[in-house]
C-alpha cells in the first residue's frame, strides 16, 4: 500500500552556485560517500532527499545525515535511512522506499514512493 509520494526538481546550475558560495553545505547535507561524485549527481541526491521529506509529509523527525542515496550493483538509485529518520519512516508505516532520479536540460528530478 502506498503511504506517500514525493517529487523534487533541482536546477543544477543554481545548486552548484549555492555549493560554491557555501562549501560546508555539502558536509551538512550529505554523508562523505555521497559527495564523491560530480555535482550534477549530488544535485540529484539532494532532490531525492527532498522527495523523501515530501513523501513523509514534512521534515519532523528527519535528519539530512541520516538519509543516504546509493546505487545498487546494477546502478539503480536506492535510499537508506538510519537513526531517528529510520524510526520516523517506520512509525509512518513505511516498509519500503522506491527511488527514481533523472537529469535533463540542466535539471535533476527525483521521485520517492513510500509503501
Amino acid at each position: 500500500m502506498v503511504v506517500g509520494v514525493g517529487v523534487d526538481l533541482v536546477n543544477i546550475t543554481r545548486f552548484e552556485e549555492h555549493v560554491m558560495k557555501q562549501p560546508k553545505l555539502l558536509e551538512r547535507l550529505f554523508v562523505p560517500a555521497e559527495i564523491d561524485a560530480p555535482l550534477k549527481t549530488i544535485a540529484g541526491r539532494f532532490a531525492a532527499k527532498e522527495a523523501l521529506i515530501k513523501a513523509l509529509g514534512g521534515s519532523d523527525g528527519v535528519a539530512w545525515q541520516e538519509i543516504e542515496i546509493t546505487n545498487n550493483s546494477l546502478g539503480k538509485p536506492e535510499i537508506h535511512t538510519s537513526g531517528k529518520t529510520a524510526a520516523t519512516v517506520s512509525a509512518a508505516g513505511i516498509s519500503r522506499l522506491h527511488l527514481s532520479i533523472s537529469h535533463d536540460a540542466g535539471m535533476a528530478v527525483a521521485m520517492v514512493v513510500a509503501e
